[in-house]
């Protein structure tokens, strides 16, 4: 299976942030580490936090999702970045957002010009645009043009 690079991993890192306690994101989601979104019962687990180190092995774990449905759903050769673009997108979405958007039409069809701009109507959330989304999207936008 395709893996995202360490550039890609880090760019997650950087936009993700790390917590080492269980906090709300954006979307007032329970969530720890690198942007792991606590499933049901794992507050207990998480409940005296969680290490650094341990937190990067779960955002691998979770990352490897992302990757599958990139994989499963975007069926057109991409470059190391095209794909790190798309891993950071869904990790952060969900590869439901990644499978209804246009964004994936115009990577089916390789109409790559036209990706930056897909991404970057991906910038709301709990009906607010969000500064720290738009950066993100923007530098998603950059990595898949690179």
């Amino acid at each position: 299976m395709r893996h995202v690079t360490q550039e890609g991993l880090s760019l997650i890192k950087r936009f993700e942030g790390f917590s080492p306690t269980i906090y709300l994101d954006a979307a007032g989601l329970p969530t720890i580490g690198y942007g792991h979104l606590l499933r049901p019962g794992e507050a207990e687990m998480f409940r005296r936090g969680i290490s650094h180190e341990a937190a990067i092995a779960l955002l691998i774990k979770d990352v490897e999702s992302a990757e599958r449905s990139v994989l499963r759903l975007i069926t057109v050769p991409l470059t190391n970045g095209q794909f790190d673009a798309l891993v950071s997108f869904t990790f952060n979405l969900g590869g439901g957002a990644l499978q209804r958007s246009t964004l994936r039409r115009k990577v089916t069809r390789e109409e790559h010009d036209d990706v930056p701009a897909e991404f970057l109507r991906w910038v709301w959330a709990g009906g607010k645009k969000l500064r720290g989304l738009v950066r993100r999207r923007e530098a998603e936008a950059i990595k898949y043009i690179n």
